[in-house]
């Protein structure tokens, strides 16, 4: 059984205040990690490691920021 990560959830809550440009990239944003999120279990299922980890962090220049993310991959040999 898959684990439950209530991404979706988490991004509707949290994006209730927001304009409706702003909910859809939010709901953009939650739809890929559900879909990041599945393919890390996938890659587990197949054997490999998976760590995400931030690479950097993008600034907006408005005082808006947004962590970008790289994977570590271990395998065992």
């Amino acid at each position: 059984m898959a684990p439950q990560t209530r991404v979706k959830e988490r991004a509707e809550e949290q994006s209730s205040a927001m304009n409706p440009d702003q909910q859809a990239v939010i709901r953009m944003v939650a739809n890929d990690l559900h879909r990041l999120n599945q393919s890390v279990m996938k890659a587990v299922d197949a054997g490999v490691s998976v760590e995400l980890v931030r690479s950097a962090r993008h600034h907006g220049g408005d005082g808006n920021w947004g962590d970008l993310l790289i994977p570590v991959v271990v395998t065992r040999q």
